[in-house]
């Protein structure tokens, strides 16, 4: 029994101690977490300078991938993927500017990996070839008109809009080919003056010395003859042509700059010289809408850039002679910063004019859906404010008395001192076929006819020349049929 016991209490010692030691024993170690699997092979490209494609390699742990690239010249094959592994080729564009560029590929894993691969491509080292290599002596046959006096006889214009200026050709956006009858329909409707947006860069048969196909050329060349040869004034621009001036105005990037000016030069001097037989009835503009500053406030250092594009494209002009010696040529910029002061050298005296456009306020003009930065306006002018829905009525300072305010600083600043003054884009569009109705359709219609006859009777009164920005919604180009009588009868009413 003794013996018993004694076992008894050693076994409850021996657990005791387990137990205790137990006790004091460390915790295990968490499980090691796993980091995410996000790899890209390479995770760098060099292009050369005409561009090409590269593919790259990616791996992932997570369930997808989304893809974004920070410049237009560089595109993805795919901008999403749910595979483990997938192969994406990254293709870039011919380089047409001096120096390199760069991109950046970001690549987002389940919304939070984010991985990136950087790409560079190389750029021309030296400037485009002379192109102005048939200069010939000054003509100032047809070409009397100062530019005071040629905007005396520009009456309403009308733009041959989503034509010339479309990727591919002029049937890109949906505009049938330009013929002879659809610009005499246009002058039978009311107009007299014809502005081309048109496109250059897309249209280079050798991107690498911005040579423009002569087939374009030629073909632009025959749709300002259809205009000249009926009486009509012409407006001939470099539209915005995928941006490589309007969107390249570097405050402070000499490189850039250089590429710009450099193309500027090359692509006006085949333009001028193609065009250089018609008489005045035929101006050019330098650029569309150069994009100086955000929400209406220039830059002045980019603005500088910008007279530096305004003076390539005059010299390049004035270079070619002949009745380009004295052809009209238009500039544009942003109006808080433009002046008479402040314009490019003109060697011809008294052949500039400036543009700028309107479709204040966007909201009510062409906006066609709601935006984060604000809703469509269906209502305009102080008589035409909606009960039904008030919240569709303009809510900052931009019916009557702003346009009035912004016409007579136009006329102040520019017409006044000889520097005529072209609206080169204006319009307002109805809302009555979308899927954004407005609930007091009388009213809108009303405000529509209101806005279009007052901007364009209030441009007038100052001198400014107005340019309808149409593509086909106005004058049905097929049917050669008015496809909006009311805005028709608008501008006309505002031109009387």
């Amino acid at each position: 029994m003794k013996k018993i016991y004694i076992l008894f209490l050693l076994t409850v010692a021996i657990i005791t101690f387990s137990v205790s030691c137990k006790k004091n024993e460390p915790p295990p170690p968490p499980p090691v977490a796993t980091s995410p699997v996000f790899k890209f092979s390479p995770d760098s490209l060099k292009f050369p300078i005409a561009g090409g494609s590269h593919t790259v390699t990616d791996s992932m742990s997570g369930s997808r991938w989304d893809a974004t690239s920070d410049q237009t010249w560089c595109t993805l094959s795919v901008n999403s993927s749910t595979s483990a592994t997938s192969q994406i080729t990254v293709t870039t564009t011919a380089n047409p500017y001096m120096g390199t560029r760069t991109a950046k590929l970001m690549f987002v894993m389940d919304s939070k990996t984010v991985k990136y691969v950087y790409v560079s491509q190389a750029g021309r080292t030296t400037l485009y070839p002379n192109y102005n290599t048939t200069p010939i002596a000054p003509d100032i046959t047809g070409m009397n008109s100062t530019a005071v006096q040629l905007a005396a006889k520009i009456g309403l214009g009308l733009n041959l809009g989503n034509t010339m200026e479309a990727p591919g050709g002029e049937t890109g956006w949906g505009s049938p080919v330009i013929t002879e009858n659809i610009i005499k329909f246009m002058k039978q409707s009311g107009f007299n003056t014809i502005r081309i947006p048109c496109a250059w860069y897309g249209h280079m048969d050798n991107a690498t010395d911005a040579h423009i196909k002569t087939d374009w050329l030629n073909r632009v060349k025959e749709v300002v003859a259809y205009c000249v040869n009926n009486d009509m004034y012409v407006l001939l621009n470099i539209h915005w042509d995928g941006g490589w001036l309007e969107n390249n105005i570097p405050a402070n990037n000499q490189a850039k700059k250089d590429s710009v000016n450099a193309m500027q030069k090359a692509f006006w001097e085949q333009i001028a010289t193609t065009m250089r037989d018609f008489d005045e009835h035929l101006m050019f503009a330098s650029a569309n809408e150069p994009n100086t500053g955000t929400n209406n406030v220039g830059d002045p250092l980019k603005f500088a850039t910008l007279l530096s594009y305004h003076q390539t494209f005059i010299n390049a002009v004035r270079s070619t002679g002949g009745r380009n010696t004295y052809r009209s040529l238009v500039i544009q910029g942003q109006s808080d910063l433009m002046s008479t002061a402040k314009l490019p050298t003109d060697p011809t005296p008294n052949r500039m004019m400036y543009e700028e456009h309107n479709y204040t306020p966007f909201q009510f003009c062409a906006l066609v859906g709601d935006a984060n930065w604000g809703k469509m306006f269906y209502y305009w002018g102080a008589a035409n404010h909606s009960t039904i829905e008030p919240d569709r009525n303009p809510n900052w300072d931009c019916e009557e008395g702003a346009h009035t305010t912004y016409f007579k600083m136009l006329k102040a600043n520019f017409v006044d001192k000889g520097i005529p003054v072209l609206m080169g884009e204006y319009g307002a569009y109805r809302r009555d076929g979308s899927a954004n109705i407005p609930k007091d359709l009388a009213l809108h219609e009303k405000s529509v006819d209101y806005w279009i006859t007052y901007v364009t009777k209030t441009a007038i009164a100052n001198g400014v020349k107005p340019i309808w920005w149409d593509t086909g919604g106005l004058l049905d180009r097929s049917k050669l049929t008015v496809n909006d009588q009311r805005s028709l009868d608008a501008i006309i009413a505002g031109s009387k």
